[in-house]
């Protein structure tokens, strides 16, 4: 065997051409650029060879020829075809081996968001399953509320039952109260063991566990405003009053009301003895059955006013009383405080009360009924003007006859808006249980 290397031969040869057409290919990578390639021939005649392209551009080509029959060595330039298809299919290969790595690395890229992918469906999963746990958890909450909620809602329905059935009994006990007091009612006798006031009065009837008053059903337990029926101890005869239980604590027996001038308060004596009116709206509860309530106890008396700029003020007396008819229901009270001067109490204490017929200038002129003297600083009982301010109707010598309050505006030409009177017991205590 010989060995033929051929190191940039001159002039122009195969190895030139081959050189040419190695040096004319796309570079290798770095990494092939010094790395000596393997090629077998196929033949018998060409044996082995290797080529290697230099860093200048240049190639080398080292072959190994077989030695022949005569002991020669072969011509060398016999086996270019061989060379040049071997190169050719290096050439493919190394376009393959570059489009295989492309391939390759699309599929990496491709395998790295498939992963990437699966990474997200894999949190998505995650997420759903501890959506779906959490979903189970807080459904078995909401069953155990629910069974809760149900054992409470049977158990309120059970209290609204019995609830409802003690209002009905309330309502009925309370129906009765105000319809019927439930109380007995005896002619009796005089005797030792009745009290000196009692004994004065042999005639009487003997009243048992009835309201007197607003005071007694509101120590008995009500508390709403509205009509109930009591029985003053001195007269022993039922009688409808309305009840205030809201206002300064309550208790309070309405026995006057002016509101809104639906009521002619020009009546005559017979009218403002009994009564007259509707207890809802505007009355005059009687000066019989005001003597009644005032006089079985120590009363006092509030007066409540309110003017047309809708302010509110108030009189409160410690002492209020009123005399029978026989004694012209003469006026008794004392004891001012509240948030308006008085124009009451230090003018019209000690004074009978009057009427248009009863022959009393003052109640003729002011065309209603009330306590005169030489007429009024207070008129409750006037004409209702509406607006407030009025024009008097002539210059008679006694003044005006409107609803009058006159240390509110000074004036006895302005009518109050509305206006109210009610009593109570003087030793009321809103905070005594019933």
């Amino acid at each position: 065997m010989s060995l033929l290397s051929l190191i940039n031969p001159p002039g122009w040869s195969v190895c030139s051409a081959l050189c040419i057409l190695i040096v004319l290919l796309p570079e290798a990578q770095a990494d092939d650029l010094n790395t000596t390639t393997q090629r077998n021939g196929g033949g018998s005649q060409c044996g082995e060879y290797t080529n290697q392209v230099m860093r200048d551009g240049m190639c080398r080509l080292v072959a190994t020829l077989p030695q022949l029959d005569e002991q020669k060595c072969p011509d060398m330039f016999r086996c270019t075809d061989e060379v040049s298809y071997w190169l050719h299919e290096n050439e493919e290969r190394k376009q393959q081996i570059v489009a295989l790595k492309e391939t390759i690395s699309e599929l990496q890229e491709e395998l790295r968001n498939h992963r990437h992918r699966i990474r997200v469906l894999e949190l998505q999963s995650e997420g759903k399953n501890h959506l779906n746990n959490s979903l189970e958890q807080r459904f078995h909450e909401l069953e155990h509320h629910y069974a809760e909620a149900t054992t409470l809602l049977h158990l309120q329905g059970t209290l609204i039952l019995d609830l409802q059935n003690q209002l009905h009994n309330v309502t009925l006990l309370v129906d009765k109260v105000k319809r019927s007091p439930g109380c007995s009612v005896n002619i009796v006798r005089p005797s030792p063991l009745m009290s000196a006031q009692e004994a004065l009065h042999p005639e009487i009837q003997h009243v048992r566990n009835c309201p007197i008053d607003c005071a007694s059903i509101h120590y008995n337990g009500v508390r709403r405003s509205g009509l109930y029926t009591v029985v003053p101890s001195m007269a022993g005869m039922p009688v409808e009053v309305y009840c205030d239980m809201d206002t300064d604590g309550g208790g309070w027996t309405v026995i006057q009301r002016r509101a809104d001038g639906s009521l002619s308060f020009d009546r005559n004596w017979r009218d403002y003895r009994d009564g007259f009116g509707d207890l809802h709206s505007e009355f005059w509860l009687g000066n019989n059955h005001i003597h009644d309530l005032s006089t079985q106890g120590d009363y006092s008396l509030r007066i409540d006013l309110e003017d047309w700029s809708n302010n509110h003020k108030h009189a409160l007396y410690q002492s209020f009383s009123v005399e029978d008819e026989e004694h012209q229901y003469r006026l008794h009270v004392s004891g001012f405080s509240g948030t308006v001067q008085d124009s009451f109490s230090w003018y019209h204490d000690k004074q009978g009360f009057s009427t248009p017929d009863s022959g009393n200038i003052c109640a003729e002129i002011s065309h209603g009924g009330w306590w005169y003297n030489q007429c009024f600083y207070a008129n409750l009982n006037g004409v209702y003007y509406r607006g407030g301010h009025y024009t008097p109707k002539g210059q008679g010598p006694l003044g005006p006859d409107g609803i009058v309050w006159y240390s509110w505006r000074d004036s006895d030409y302005y009518s109050l808006r509305k206006v109210s009177m009610m009593i109570r017991p003087r030793s009321f205590r809103t905070r005594v249980s019933p």
